[in-house]
């Protein structure tokens, strides 16, 4: 799969900057554009054709879910992930229904950055594989499907990751793989990998030892549970 293509949309060029540095640093990622103004968001979006928009949600001009139907109305086939201050339920309820892929508030912070560009990437992955839908396809794109119900994982714990790190760990050697390993073979960040694979080990469904030895420092090394 080719890099995700983003349009940043952010009126302070301080928090666009941020935005697009956070970006940059997940892997499967590019800027392709940034805009100040809904007007020249909506101009750049025609030309550039992103995957995806990260859209403020307050302009001088107008607000970002006015921006957000206008595409829907169009049929642009972008999604939209909205980052803004904005706290209220009846905000939220607007997002979801003008079709927000994800919504997160200010100020940003890197790991749910990070979540929610790995969330989007596993869902375009998802929607690209098929050629016909089964149900089951269905259910992990809407995420009501896998071994574990998103309701019962943690806060920072996403299925279709989680069934990715997994699917790794099931072909690792038995001497066992590092995060960094794990990272380039899902295509994730080191601390995306590690995250997910200290949540195994707390399950007790990974092991986890340091391994000694060699150049560098120490590895803490992970493979699956013995039986």
């Amino acid at each position: 799969m080719t890099d995700l293509r983003v349009l940043i949309v952010e009126d302070e060029p301080r928090i666009a900057d941020l935005h697009r540095r956070f970006t940059e640093r997940v892997p499967g990622f590019r800027v392709v554009g940034a805009a100040e103004t809904l007007t020249d968001a909506a101009e750049q979006a025609a030309v550039l054709e992103p995957d995806l928009i990260l859209l403020d949600l307050y302009f001088p001009e107008g607000n970002g879910i006015d921006l957000l139907k206008q595409l829907r109305a169009e049929g642009r086939s972008v999604d939209v992930i909205l980052i803004t201050a904005a706290r209220e339920v009846s905000t939220l309820q607007d997002a979801v229904r003008g079709g927000a892929f994800d919504y997160i508030i200010k100020p940003v912070v890197f790991g749910r950055f990070e979540e929610a560009l790995e969330k989007f990437r596993a869902f375009r992955l998802r929607l690209e594989a098929p050629v016909t839908l089964e149900q089951t396809d269905v259910d992990e794109v809407m995420r009501t499907g896998g071994d574990v119900a998103p309701a019962a994982l943690p806060r920072g714990i996403d299925g279709l990751t989680l069934g990715k790190v997994t699917e790794v760990m099931q072909q690792a050697p038995l001497a066992g793989l590092g995060a960094d390993d794990v990272a380039a073979r899902m295509g994730a960040s080191r601390s995306t990998a590690r995250r997910y694979l200290e949540y195994l080990a707390a399950r007790g469904e990974l092991e986890a030892e340091v391994a000694h030895g060699g150049v560098g420092r120490p590895q803490r090394l992970f493979r699956r549970a013995r039986g």
